[in-house]
């Protein structure tokens, strides 16, 4: 009887289908062969499929038919190679809104509609069940942890940039809030700042800083997130801080510098939007409990030393995108519990139930709205913009090209920085980083690509 074998890397899912026998590949070089009397089947690096790198994060499905005949029965049977993969080869860039754009809702309102409907309908004649912490006023006991794993990510991340920048270079133009990662700053022509025009949307780079890079929106600091909603009239007594400080201290981050209520005791409804709080007078006085993990603080410019070795910019490289996914990996879990708003024209913020009442958007048409905000539900972008740039495919090679823009890719600032600096790119950003696809030499073979 005539026999295959088949290997393939990457964790890709090659299927040798026939009738009624399938066939599990093993790990290694891609190779296929029949023998006997089957037709011979070579997948290598430079003919047949091509580069193998190319279905690395590639979605599509390949069949090639594998003809043989049996000496005994005079039958030709078809073996498909299907190769899968869940991650795609390439990813489209984010979308850029325009100021005069509203954004899209997370869950459209039809949808939520919807499962309003169904959920009145389930709860109907049923006892009305106690709210869930946080919307009784206590914590989420098992968040209380995660909450302080991000903000001291949040600060390593920022201490790490600090040193990182001494090796990894990185441009910011003085006319937009765009920045690049690498020897010299892009040429393309993208700049929407003042006098852009004169410049024919050429940038003007100059050194970034910290705070380019990592681009912190800010909200306003609530002493108790379940109290009334902030008025217009008291929008400058009120202390505004990072959205993201703010969300860790709702879920159980204790500052002294922003001290917030906590409540021992659920809530008692008086009302949709009223409320009183339980008498705790009962309860013994509470004791201060210290945090099974330290508070981490930031290190002064002036005390930040630069890595001395490749091997160290590497490690600082690889600590760094850790604490990059941890921050973002944490702050998407406290989300799903403590609700956070933003609005849809403007860039603006607010963590809590329901957004503050201050007049102070000044998006597109912000007259027709007397300067209020159009509150919706956040994303995890939202609170922790990615700030994308362009990929340098060789640092140390030729500078990008303006011809050949379609064909580089993009990635979060920080995860170019730490890539850049020697750490390895993690797969969720590789699409968008376009490893895999070729970069013509010059524009004349850019014209002959399909």
């Amino acid at each position: 009887m005539d026999c295959g074998s088949l290997t393939f890397t990457h964790s890709a899912m090659v299927l040798l289908c026939g009738k009624g026998k399938f066939l599990t590949p093993k790990v290694g070089p891609l190779n296929a062969s029949f023998q006997k009397n089957a037709e011979h089947l070579k997948l290598s690096r430079h003919r047949g499929l091509g580069s193998l790198d190319s279905f690395q994060h590639s979605s599509i499905k390949i069949k090639l038919p594998l003809k043989y005949r049996s000496p005994s029965l005079n039958l030709c049977r078809s073996y498909p190679l299907v190769i899968r993969s869940e991650l795609p080869q390439n990813a489209d860039f984010p979308r850029y809104y325009s100021k005069k754009e509203k954004k899209p809702f997370p869950v459209p309102v039809v949808e939520l509609r919807r499962a309003a409907r169904e959920r009145v309908k389930k709860m109907k004649g049923q006892p009305k069940r106690p709210a869930p912490p946080p919307k009784n006023g206590l914590l989420v006991k098992r968040l209380i942890p995660v909450a302080y794993d991000v903000f001291n990510a949040r600060i390593t991340l920022i201490n790490n940039l600090k040193k990182l920048l001494k090796v990894v270079r990185v441009h910011a133009c003085s006319g937009c809030n765009e920045i690049h990662v690498g020897p010299v700053g892009h040429p393309f022509r993208s700049c929407r700042g003042p006098n852009a025009g004169f410049r024919k949307g050429l940038h003007v780079w100059t050194n970034a800083t910290v705070d380019d890079i990592v681009w912190e929106v800010e909200a306003y600091h609530l002493y108790d997130r379940l109290g009334k909603r902030i008025p217009h009239q008291e929008r400058f007594s009120i202390p505004r801080i990072p959205a993201i400080v703010e969300l860790c201290i709702q879920a159980g981050v204790n500052i002294p510098e922003f001290p917030t209520k906590r409540r021992r005791k659920p809530i008692i409804r008086t009302g949709r939007k009223e409320f009183i709080d339980a008498d705790e007078s009962e309860l013994p006085d509470p004791v201060p409990e210290v945090p099974e993990t330290p508070l981490l603080t930031e290190i002064p410019d002036s005390e930040i030393v630069a890595p001395s070795d490749e091997a160290s910019i590497a490690w600082l490289a690889e600590e760094t995108l850790q604490a990059w996914e941890k921050m973002r990996g944490g702050a998407s879990r406290l989300m799903k519990k403590y609700l956070v708003r933003v609005c849809g024209y403007c860039p603006e913020v607010h963590v809590g139930p329901s957004g503050h009442k201050a007049q102070n958007c000044g998006a597109h048409k912000h007259q027709q709205r007397n300067g209020q905000h159009g509150w919706q539900a956040a994303v995890l972008n939202d609170l922790i913009p990615p700030r994308y740039v362009w990929h340098v495919p060789d640092v140390n090679g030729p500078p990008l090209q303006r011809e050949l823009r379609n064909f580089y890719g993009q990635a979060p600032a920080v995860v170019e920085i730490c890539t850049q600096a020697g750490a390895v790119v993690p797969d969720e950003y590789k699409s968008t980083m376009r490893l895999d696809v070729g970069i013509p030499s010059d524009l004349r073979e850019a014209e002959l690509v399909v």
